[in-house]
């Protein structure tokens, strides 16, 4: 059966990043992995374009870092800022491991990842996380801090159309049907 991939809470996050980082009995701790995921829970991109990213993908554009990249999902050409804390971390990341700046960061596949956060979450009684379910976090996240703007998660993500991007984030119906009890004009 396909499950569907779940957006994290919060508290999800936190837990199977730290859970990941320290490890468990009969799971060693495995802070890459936890790195990459925090790249995509920070970035947005897809665990594919993490597994390929090279710190000098990021450059500096005047007072900023920018990163252009092809989407190896799509094929679609992907430019956007880059937080400071977000390259100094992985400077820090590589400095730490050697990992020259046109060398990949991350040194595992797809599949390792996917193993590794399987063991944690069945660890902690989460079903239903997946890696996506990290974009899916930065996704819902940009959307609450930004005042529910479907437009600019739509724009990030680079969704064809706002119907997608509300699918994707998993506006309920039930988020609907609340919404509408909120608003009410009507006179007496």
């Amino acid at each position: 059966m396909n499950k569907k991939t779940l957006t994290l809470t919060v508290e999800q996050y936190h837990e199977i990043i730290d859970t990941m980082k320290i490890g468990f009995s009969g799971c060693r701790p495995n802070k890459d992995m936890a790195m990459a995921l925090v790249v995509e829970a920070n970035m947005g991109l897809r665990i594919s374009d993490i597994l390929r990213l090279k710190l000098n993908d990021i450059v500096k554009d005047g007072d900023r870092y920018r990163l252009n990249i092809r989407e190896q999902k799509t094929k679609k050409e992907r430019f956007f800022t880059v937080l400071t804390e977000a390259y100094q971390n992985l400077k820090i990341y590589c400095l730490e491991n050697s990992i020259a700046a046109d060398e990949q960061i991350f040194r595992f596949k797809e599949r390792g990842v996917q193993k590794k956060l399987k063991q944690v979450c069945d660890h902690l009684g989460y079903e239903g996380i997946s890696t996506h379910s990290f974009r899916k976090f930065f996704a819902t996240q940009i959307y609450i801090d930004n005042e529910y703007n479907v437009i600019l998660v739509q724009q990030l993500l680079q969704h064809s159309t706002p119907a997608v991007t509300q699918k994707y984030i998993g506006i309920q119906p039930q988020q609907i049907e609340s919404a509408l009890r909120k608003h009410s004009f009507w006179k007496s």
